[in-house]
Order: C-alpha cells, then structure tokens, then sequence
C-alpha cells in the first residue's frame, strides 16, 4: 500500500501563471519520502550520525501531466519498487483527488560520510520488510 503525504499549495510555489512551478513538484515529493522514511520508523539524522548513512538522489524520471494551482490539496503517494546493495527505486505521485497530476520514479542511493555509495542501512531493510508483507 503506498505511503500518502498532504499538503496544500501555496503562492510561493506558484509562478506568474497561477500554476505549481514545475521545480516544486521535486521538493513535494521530496518532502513525501522524508515522510515515508519517519513512518516506516527510522530517523535520518540518527542514522546518519551512528554511520548509517545519508540518502541523495541519483535519478529521476519525471511526467507532467496537468498542473496544480493555488490553495489546491494534494496528495503525495510514495511506492516502494525495489532496492539492491546501496539502490532504492520508488514511485512517486501527486495528485488532487483522483488525478495524477505529477509522476515520477525516483532512485536514491545510500552515501556514507566520503560520499561514496554503501549498503542500504539494515534498519531500513527491516522496516521495508515489514512493511512490504503487511
């Protein structure tokens, strides 16, 4: 089942055309996957500081499909796809009701403190786990 995030639009996400800048969609499901790593119960700033790692984003896929405007409330899904060594793969959408609005597939990697990548944190392959088989 997917992990959902709300939020509402705000002026200062809109350009000079009413509409969500299209930059802004990569911080709402930004936001989204800090969200989903909180609820599936691991803290980042711990993990980080017990050398865990930190997550960056290597690569994203990205679909605009129509436009969010102002005061609208969106949703943000978050899918897990899979994972392998320091590789996360997640879908990512934002919708207003039922419509897709923004889609895209993101994968991050598990960086340690030099920047190079290393495995995915066992606490996090717990929780997927648990997670993915409830």
């Amino acid at each position: 089942m997917p992990h959902s995030f709300r939020l509402r639009v705000y002026y200062e996400d809109t350009d000079l055309a009413g509409i969500v800048y299209y930059a802004n969609y990569l911080k709402f499901i930004e936001r989204a996957r800090s969200e989903w790593v909180r609820d599936l119960g691991i803290d980042q700033a711990q993990l980080k500081a017990d050398g865990g790692g930190v997550f960056a984003v290597r690569r994203v896929v990205a679909d605009y499909r129509a436009p969010a405007r102002f005061d609208d409330m969106l949703d943000v899904t978050t899918d897990y796809l899979s994972h392998s060594g320091a590789r996360l793969e997640l879908r990512q959408c934002v919708l207003r009701k039922a419509t897709v609005l923004f889609e895209a597939q993101a994968t991050l990697v598990c960086l340690a403190d030099t920047g190079r990548p290393q495995p995915l944190p066992a606490r996090l392959l717990a929780a997927l786990r648990e997670n993915i088989t409830n």
